[in-house]
């Protein structure tokens, strides 16, 4: 089975109502999944920063890319998927465990500088912020005690270095 490719996006946008909703549109009327989308205040009074991560890659990003200029709330775009970037997320994982293993959970979460949030007699919260590809082996490790709930951000990226989106 081949592994999916990805794509990251980021589009500076006017901070106007429905502009998330007419790039998400955008984006499925091209039949593209999106795997993260995230949107958050930028460095500019009145300007959002849009994080767009969709499986594929090639001429038909770059068409994405075209199109997303059309959107009059489009400030500027920048696709990022072959800089050198910083791509960090957010998760919230409740992972089962009973007193036995509440010290080994601990000790793993502490291994991936995650925090431990909450404790509840039979959970523990663990909140980690890391790389996609780091929260994914958390996730792996944990996933032996059991993984009974989880939550995550999606991706925020920024080009490595004096590359900014200036």
């Amino acid at each position: 089975m081949a592994a999916i490719e990805y794509s990251t996006l980021v589009a500076l946008v006017q901070d106007h109502p429905g502009v998330l909703t007419k790039a998400a549109m955008l984006f499925r009327r091209r039949g593209y999944n999106i795997a993260s989308l995230n949107v958050g205040h930028s460095e500019v009074p009145g300007i959002s920063r849009m994080t767009i991560v969709v499986e594929g890659r090639g001429p038909h990003i770059k068409q994405c890319e075209k199109q997303l200029y059309k959107l009059v709330e489009v400030v500027k775009v920048l696709d990022l998927t072959e800089e050198a970037r910083v791509d960090k997320e957010v998760a919230l994982i409740r992972v089962s465990a009973h007193s036995a293993e509440r010290a080994e959970v601990v000790g793993i979460a502490r291994a991936f500088d995650a925090e431990i949030v909450d404790v509840a007699r039979d959970s523990l919260i663990v909140e980690i912020t890391a790389s996609p590809y780091t929260i994914d082996r958390f996730l792996e490790v944990a996933g032996d005690f059991g993984i009974l709930e989880l939550t995550r951000t999606g991706v925020v990226s920024m080009s490595r270095g004096g590359n900014g989106a200036k």
